[in-house]
């Protein structure tokens, strides 16, 4: 189906009727990513949001932007999704402070020593004993959306159709970058932080199952993935902040 058709096909049918039609689209993108939140996001607040998101993307679908609907509302409605998530945040203000804390002390360490950094050396950078330093990371994990996500740009599901043909070139070129010295990052994090990363993102294993692999407790894989994304933050903090 080429631009035009698709358009066409999109916009022929009632709201009511394209809705009824792209829900299953929605529950499979919130059943998908409620494996990879917290317990406490129910998947029936991730499909309403969802729906909301399709209602967007029904709304401002343009097909002469060159993508199919499917995928531009794809993207709308998982954007949709993550913003509610953050929304809800309630994570008191000291847990953000502690994981920024542990960021700060990962990329000091290891632009001091050129190496890694390891769990007792942030413990004891920051002046806490590891017990201390593991509840941060699980506190951490257990509060709010903490996964690879974070490092990306939230508002790039509602990118593609409000930018003009000159800016969004260079949109493109500066997140084809930053997914390139993503995937950099990660394949340089420490190997046990690398396996969970795979196992989680590519094979997309819960947590429980990674445990299993690993022979490790639940709350161990949980700790160990919020200090790999904390190490790649640190790793990453001039795109982060400067794209």
């Amino acid at each position: 189906m080429n631009a035009v058709a698709a358009y066409r096909s999109v916009n022929a049918a009632s709201p009511n009727e394209q809705i009824m039609q792209h829900a299953p689209l929605v529950k499979r993108i919130a059943y998908h990513l409620s494996n990879k939140l917290p317990d406490s996001v129910q998947v029936d607040d991730l499909i309403q949001a969802g729906m909301l998101g399709l209602l967007e993307a029904i709304k401002h679908f343009d097909a002469s932007q060159g993508a199919s609907f499917d995928t531009y509302a794809g993207i709308r409605v998982r954007g949709a999704m993550l913003d509610e998530v953050r929304r809800n945040d309630w994570t008191p203000r000291s847990v953000h402070k502690k994981s920024r804390m542990v960021t700060d002390a990962i990329r000091l360490l290891e632009n001091k020593t050129g190496n890694e950094a390891k769990d007792i050396d942030i413990a004891e950078h920051l002046g806490i004993d590891l017990e201390e330093y593991y509840h941060i990371l699980q506190d951490s994990a257990n509060c709010r959306l903490f996964n690879i996500d974070e490092l990306t740009n939230t508002d790039d599901h509602c990118s593609n159709q409000s930018m003009s043909s000159q800016e969004q070139p260079l949109n493109d070129l500066t997140r084809d970058d930053f997914q390139q010295a993503l995937a950099l990052a990660i394949a340089q994090l420490p190997e046990r932080e690398k396996l969970v990363i795979s196992l989680y993102y590519d094979e997309e294993l819960n947590l429980r199952e990674i445990g299993e692999v690993l022979n490790i407790s639940e709350s161990r894989v949980s700790q160990i993935n919020t200090q790999a994304v904390l190490r790649l933050r640190s790793r990453l903090t001039e795109w982060i902040h400067d794209h």
